[in-house]
């Protein structure tokens, strides 16, 4: 709720005030990435070493409000108890793994001369930091992927200013604070505001990450595009799960009811839709039923919860119009399929005999629905699940992880887990990317991850001072230095005798 200059922020538990934050202007963003782009110089300067010090102590302060920080999320997001620390422990993972790795990842990399001609010279490209990242995070992980992208980004030796998805700003800036708490340098920031704010971080910041929708992702990208400034999207998801006929069905339905249903499905990774070989499915429909059935649901703080309540009544919406469109369409509900009353909690909710004309199976639901449909053998899911214009992840069930193995190969995902689900966000040395609408670019990916918020330089000095270059290639031209370079060029490059001798 937007109060003058001041945005409110509720618990969608039971919309109880958590905290309120300041609604910042574009001239107040100006200042802002002004000021940390004043101080970013020396941030980049102090060297790695003094960056992954600072980074650690920040660590340290995570840790040391680890149980204040996760009480916190739970009110602004309605995370269960079970699963709100879960943010803190991944950035403190990220922080502690590129710290031990950040100065092998930046370091300067000496390639060789490809040529004889350039024998002389010594090669260097040199990883130089943009001067400051905007980072656009969501409601959904607000810390984690928040974090994990300044972490990142700071290691690197850029400056960071953090625009909040407007319904969690309140932890976010919590978090930032204690950057500033701990006395480290003035070069981790939060703004926060609605739509106008983050449209002033991208006209300001020379680096923009974003994880959100895919539509707010593309005007994200024109913005930033108008500016030729770089850009990386974390967008949408649609995330199938296959189930082969020798898989584990008990561990199957296990799995893929946590990846459906938890956070409420409120994951660019949850399992979206579920396609199973006709020989199992009835046995895998009735575990999976089994499964969901035992999950707890309520709106309570403790560990006797294991699903709580979506994060605003738009999400709610979405997933009662994805089921009533689905049995509109002949699906049918086994379990669940509407709103609990509590908050704006939904019922884990299993539905099958859906097809693709179904909204469940094609547009991203973001809720606790778990679509199965029955598919007569693994080709059938494979082309199922490249129908989609997502593109984040997939799991593949089955005994066989040769086979299953191979079945990833054909899915247009950027990650595929086997025999698990989500099991990639945590690890840090892959890169977790997007295919198609669900986003540009990745994050983490071993040095991937801090070399992507640093532009490449070449460097070419000479190991020997020789004449031979500049005297055949600088002025003046001359036929007598076009016939020397043309014998020389044929004799390195050509791969038979006869164009060697120019025969």
């Amino acid at each position: 709720m937007t109060r003058a200059n001041t945005l409110e922020v509720r618990s969608p538990l039971d919309g109880r005030l958590t905290g309120a934050v300041a609604i910042h202007d574009a001239a107040h963003v100006e200042r802002t990435v002004a000021r940390l782009r004043g101080e970013q110089t020396a941030w980049d300067r102090a060297g790695v070493t003094e960056r992954v010090r600072w980074l650690y102590r920040y660590r340290d302060w995570l840790l040391d409000n680890a149980d204040g920080l996760s009480a916190l999320l739970h009110e602004v997001t309605g995370k269960p108890a079970g699963e709100a620390p879960t943010e803190v422990f991944l950035t403190v993972d990220v922080i502690n793994y590129y710290g031990r790795n950040a100065r092998k990842f930046l370091a300067d990399e000496t390639p060789s001369p490809h040529s004889i001609l350039l024998a002389a010279k010594r090669l260097r490209t040199r990883y130089r930091p943009y001067p400051v990242v905007g980072i656009l995070s969501p409601w959904n992980y607000p810390l984690a992927l928040t974090l994990f992208d300044a972490v990142a980004a700071l290691l690197a030796g850029a400056s960071v200013v953090v625009k909040p998805a407007p319904a969690t700003s309140h932890i976010v800036r919590a978090c930032v604070d204690g950057w500033a708490e701990i006395g480290a340098p003035p070069v981790f920031d939060c703004v926060t505001g609605e739509a106008a704010t983050g449209s002033a971080v991208i006209d300001a910041v020379d680096y923009v990450q974003f994880t959100g929708s895919t539509a707010t992702g593309t005007l994200v990208a024109q913005r930033a595009a108008a500016r030729l400034v770089p850009c990386s999207l974390e967008l949408g998801g649609k995330d199938p799960a296959i189930v082969l006929a020798d898989a584990d069905l008990k561990k199957a339905a296990a799995g893929i009811t946590f990846g459906g249903l938890s956070n409420s499905g409120q994951m660019c990774t949850s399992v979206e839709r579920v396609y199973v070989e006709e020989p199992v499915y009835d046995a895998f429909v009735d575990e999976l039923v089994s499964a969901v059935s035992a999950v707890r649901q309520g709106v309570t703080s403790g560990f006797d919860v294991d699903l709580t309540s979506l994060i605003s009544r738009t999400q709610l919406e979405i997933a009662q119009r994805h089921v009533d469109d689905a049995v509109a369409k002949g699906a049918r509900i086994l379990i669940g399929g509407k709103a609990t009353g509590d908050g704006y909690g939904f019922q884990p909710t299993v539905l099958v005999d859906v097809d693709h004309t179904m909204d469940v199976m094609t547009e991203e639901t973001f809720g606790p629905l778990l679509p199965v449909m029955k598919v007569r053998d693994a080709e059938a899911a494979i082309r199922l699940a490249n129908t989609s214009d997502y593109g984040l992840s997939a799991s593949v069930w089955s005994r066989n992880i040769r086979r299953a193995t191979a079945i990833g190969e054909h899915l247009e995902v950027g990650s595929v887990d086997v025999n698990d689900v989500s099991a990639h966000l945590a690890c840090f040395p892959l890169p977790q990317s997007g295919w198609k609408k669900s986003g540009l670019g990745a994050r983490l990916g071993g040095a991937y991850g801090l070399r992507k918020y640093c532009r490449t330089q070449a460097v070419l000095t000479d190991r020997i001072a020789t004449p031979l270059v500049p005297l055949l290639l600088w002025f003046p031209y001359s036929a007598a230095k076009a016939k020397v370079l043309d014998t020389t060029f044929r004799l390195i490059d050509g791969k038979d005798l006869r164009r060697k001798l120019g025969l």
